[in-house]
């Protein structure tokens, strides 16, 4: 057998894969994950109970979440997220635990020795979803929260039959795949609206965008619920300045999630969490209290307005990628900018086809900038995102990575009274916890 630096090494550079090469990674339609599932046995058949999440934002948070609720609830649980930001097992996780190395290594391994689906030409994300609901029914899961990777409609996620299906949120990314308009991009992540599935829409913003979601949820015959409709959240703080959901109907909540975009995903898992209920019932406020607080500990999500401990310069890091994100989290880095407490350091980074021109100007223009090239095949350069940078108004120092800009950030910034943010693109990010995690 393959050892598992083989396996991954194959599946990273020998299949295309988003992240590396963009679109040409995209694989528009079923087919072939119907054909690789036929031959893993239909295991996505097998699991008794999935949940089906899409949205353009939050809809990493909102699954993590809704995973460690059901966790605390006492099911077996299967989770899917993508992408990975350290570690591929990241992506596939049975009660919290990645997937062992040995099972994705069994998995390539019957690939590659099978020429039949090796002359499929799938994605690395066809494979890697077969490969999910294989270790899921391997491992007798209860219930699998299962994220979508790219729309909804032809993401091949999109062969399962859930019991419930969430949309977080629309917003304009990925145009070139998905279309350029909200209404068109609705349409996409309302493929995963089943015949006779309750759907939760956590936010349409416009008219165009709900109509469309109410016509697909018309003719599948499926209860359609809006989130921001129907859940109002009372934010108090603790003495220590720490968000909380004060009188939810699950009791007060001390969730471990608390950028600025939280509460909109906190009301998407609970609406959620009352359709789940009538057939999940071991669901209750003890578990939705736990689910929240320790998500991070339970189903190891990084990344969501996440602190590093143990630096010694305070350091916050989100995977905020496209406009919806940063129009949460500018007006946070704003907040911090204009603090008389210390100075804002910006390391920031995008990959190459992300168009950023209605991101910048939504920046801080008091806060000293790095520019970082990410490490993957699709990283923006430095000094192509300065040069952009430049042109709207932020000038910064260019950096070849971003443990490089780290470190420089690290040794100017003043330990007492500054902060250091990291972001742009997940990658960025995971360059950022790779380097952290080393040391």
């Amino acid at each position: 057998m393959i050892t598992y630096s083989e396996a991954t090494e194959f599946l990273f550079s020998q299949v295309p894969m988003f992240q590396n090469v963009g679109a040409g990674a995209y694989k528009p339609g079923l087919d072939t994950t119907l054909t690789l599932a036929r031959r893993w046995g239909d295991p996505h058949r097998a699991i008794p109970a999935m949940i089906h999440v899409a949205g353009t934002n939050g809809k990493g948070s909102t699954a993590h979440t809704i995973a460690a609720i059901l966790q605390a609830a006492g099911y077996r649980t299967g989770l899917y997220t993508s992408p990975h930001l350290v570690d591929f097992r990241e992506r596939i996780r049975v009660g919290g635990r990645p997937i062992p190395q040995d099972d994705v290594c069994r998995f390539v391994d019957t690939y590659m020795a099978d020429s039949e689906l090796r002359a499929l030409a799938p994605t690395f994300f066809e494979l890697t979803t077969v490969m999910a609901f294989r270790h899921f029914a391997d491992a007798a899961v209860d219930v699998a929260v299962i994220e979508t990777g790219l729309g909804g409609r032809l993401d091949c996620t999109n062969i399962i039959t859930p019991i419930l299906s969430i949309i977080t949120n629309i917003s304009l990314d990925h145009t070139a795949l998905l279309g350029s308009t909200h209404a068109a991009i609705a349409a996409e992540k309302a493929g995963i609206i089943k015949p006779g599935v309750p759907v939760v829409i956590g936010r349409a913003d416009s008219a165009d965008v709900r109509d469309v979601f109410d016509s697909a949820a018309r003719r599948a015959g499926a209860p359609i619920v809006y989130a921001a409709d129907t859940v109002r959240l009372d934010i108090g703080h603790d003495t220590d300045g720490a968000p909380f959901y004060r009188g939810t109907p699950w009791g007060d909540i001390h969730p471990a999630l608390t950028g600025d975009c939280q509460p909109e995903n906190a009301a998407t898992v609970m609406a959620a969490l009352d359709v789940l209920c009538q057939r999940l019932p071991r669901i209750n406020s003890e578990a939705v209290c736990r689910g929240f607080a320790d998500v991070c500990r339970t189903t190891g999500l990084m990344g969501r307005w996440m602190w590093l401990g143990g630096v010694p310069v305070r350091t916050v890091c989100d995977t905020g990628h496209n406009i919806g994100g940063w129009e949460w989290l500018a007006p946070a880095l704003c907040r911090m900018a204009d603090s008389p407490a210390g100075r804002l350091h910006i390391i920031l980074g995008f990959v190459a086809d992300k168009d950023i021109a209605h991101i910048l100007p939504l920046l801080p223009r008091n806060a000293t900038y790095r520019f970082a090239t990410p490490s993957v095949a699709r990283g923006r350069s430095a000094e192509s995102l300065a040069a952009e940078a430049a042109a709207a108004g932020i000038e910064g120092s260019v950096f070849a990575t971003v443990a490089d800009a780290y470190a420089d950030a690290l040794t100017a910034a003043d330990a007492s009274a500054d902060t250091i943010f990291v972001g742009g693109s997940t990658f960025v990010v995971a360059d950022l916890l790779a380097e952290y995690q080393k040391q």
